[in-house]
């Protein structure tokens, strides 16, 4: 990047952070506290104290949202910085490819994004927090949050980095690694800025989003085969076929999501018989039907032609992937507010 002006530079590496990315996951995050708030293990409720939201909480959520956001940021990040063989092909435009960005340069931005996300998480502790010293000083196990994200930049290297395992060039093993931090372990960790995660519920809830993306995170395969065949990643489509591998997916579409009905209807019997959603139950069952009504249109517009998955880089159904994550965390949070 010589002699380019320092707002091109910072243009160059927001570009190389994906910045379209980092919604999802902060809006994960904040519904992830709206949802433990207003869930039956509110320390205020269990506690016999009424709802209610400090500074503190709010600081706190806010904290929490925005390292959310910067450890996607520093998972594309490296991602990028193993992935130029495959982007050579798949994304030429991207800084890598081009020398905007030298790898070294990458490396560097990526170690002090994941620093800036993972370290101020050690200050998120659930209610009663306390002064910033009780904070720090708090016992180990109420650190639940910096833990999470600390399995969740372990996640990351263990997708992207050949150390690590580079489960990204395995086609069921590049699905596990994404879906658990991007999906479980970041509504948990939502959850956990607001109460404990020793709770069925936060889990049950993680393992919804979790099975979502353990199929649905392919779509983003199909379009990149040449580049992933090249660089020896056998993704799904690549192992099993277009045809076979988008069969396999779309289960995943609808299935995941009619676990909102069963949460918010099935009781528990070592908690009194309460259900193991505690939010609105008419608005967890219609959000449920209506995702998975919606997960059975993604599902037709694949089936109907799995090839065109391959041959367009932005499929709507990957369009449809984002946006029905996104409905979901507003549609939990919305559940458990009203």
């Amino acid at each position: 990047m010589a002699g380019a002006s320092a707002l091109e530079r910072i243009r160059t590496y927001v570009q190389f952070t994906r910045p379209f990315t980092l919604l999802p996951p902060l809006l994960g995050v904040v519904s992830g506290a709206i949802t433990a708030w207003g869930s039956g293990s509110n320390p205020h409720v269990l506690r016999g104290e009424p709802r209610s939201w400090s500074f503190a909480v709010i600081a706190t959520v806010l904290l929490g949202s925005a390292c959310a956001g910067l450890l996607n940021a520093a998972s594309n990040a490296i991602n990028q910085y193993y992935d130029v063989e495959n982007d050579r092909i798949n994304k030429p435009l991207r800084p890598l490819v081009i020398g905007r960005i030298s790898s070294r340069a990458g490396l560097r931005f990526a170690a002090v994004l994941y620093v800036v996300a993972v370290l101020p998480t050690w200050l998120v502790v659930a209610h009663p927090a306390g002064p910033l010293t009780d904070r720090l000083f708090a016992p180990i196990e109420r650190h639940e949050c910096f833990f999470l994200f600390v399995a969740g930049m372990l996640c990351t290297f263990v997708y992207s980095a050949p150390a690590f395992g580079r489960t990204k060039a395995d086609a069921v093993l590049a699905n596990l690694t994404i879906a658990v931090p991007r999906g479980c372990l970041l509504k948990v960790a939502g959850w956990s800025m607001v109460a404990s995660v020793a709770h069925v519920e936060p889990w049950f809830i993680g393992a919804i989003f979790f099975l979502f993306l353990l199929g649905a995170s392919s779509t983003k395969d199909f379009s990149d085969m040449p580049g992933d065949a090249a660089a020896s990643c056998r993704t799904l489509p690549i192992r099993y076929g277009v045809v076979t591998a988008a069969r396999a997916i779309s289960p995943f579409f609808v299935l995941p999501w009619l676990l909102l009905p069963v949460g918010a209807l099935l009781p528990m019997p070592w908690n009194d018989g309460a259900a193991i959603l505690t939010g609105n139950r008419s608005v967890l069952v219609g959000l449920g039907l209506a995702l998975a009504a919606w997960g059975a249109y993604t599902v037709r517009l694949i089936l109907r032609d799995p090839q065109a998955l391959a041959d367009s880089e932005n499929h709507p159904s990957w369009t449809h992937m984002y946006l029905m994550m996104m409905a979901a965390q507003i549609g939990f949070a919305v559940a458990y507010v009203v």
